[in-house]
């Protein structure tokens, strides 16, 4: 019982923080998508093609969450957008209170969207809210189909889903159409989103709802 009082206490104040966060994000007109992952499905690598794809029409920043090294810090700050590193040193999560410390780094008034990049991880991020407006899955193909039944907190938390990695489809058993049955199973109103951060196919229909459907 009192493992469960903890819990709840420490859920409530970092709800109290992300509720701040969200209120100081919206009032600088700054949009925030938290992306959430396993390890190795290519989220800096949808992130990194991103950025590109809309250098000089967005204004962008990045808060990197890694348990250890910055080393995708290091490939962010590559494509010229500001980025703040957050290592948890084994803290499987990024919570509301890190973010704001975040924050506090970066010229919020100079930016359209702040992408924040979870810990590689599908049980703990879905739980913590950090002030987002949306949280993004990410899936690679090299997965398996059924991810999204393994990992229904993740999936029912974010309205948008990427699966990535497309161009491995004539090499691994991935059923796409099972994928897609499973993942409005658990959110039926989830939008997906189906890619190759190596080839880039996909990437308009992404870069267009970034720009059309997340900025006011």
């Amino acid at each position: 019982m009192e493992i469960i009082t903890v819990e709840r206490r420490i859920l409530e104040k970092n709800e109290d923080i992300a509720k701040e966060n969200r209120e100081i994000l919206r009032g600088k007109n700054v949009r925030t998508l938290d992306l959430l992952s396993s390890p190795g499905s290519g989220k800096t690598a949808i992130l990194e093609q991103t950025l590109d794809l809309l250098a000089g029409r967005i204004r962008m920043a990045v808060i990197e969450g890694d348990v250890q090294t910055d080393n995708d810090a290091r490939r962010i700050a590559k494509h010229g957008v500001p980025v703040v590193q957050i290592i948890t040193h084994g803290g499987c999560h990024l919570d509301a209170r890190l973010v704001r410390s975040a924050m506090d780094s970066l010229a919020l008034d100079d930016l359209d969207i702040l992408f924040i990049e979870n810990v590689g991880n599908l049980v703990c991020p879905a739980a913590f809210d950090l002030g987002e407006d949306e949280k993004v899955v990410i899936l690679s193909v090299t997965e398996g189909d059924d991810k999204p039944l393994k990992y229904p907190l993740a999936f029912r938390a974010a309205k948008t889903c990427i699966l990535n990695k497309t161009d491995l489809l004539p090499h691994v058993e991935f059923r796409s159409e099972v994928f897609r049955e499973n993942v409005f199973r658990i959110n039926p109103k989830a939008t997906l989103f189906e890619m190759s951060a190596k080839t880039k196919e996909g990437f308009g229909a992404w870069t267009a709802w970034l720009s059309d459907t997340l900025l006011p």
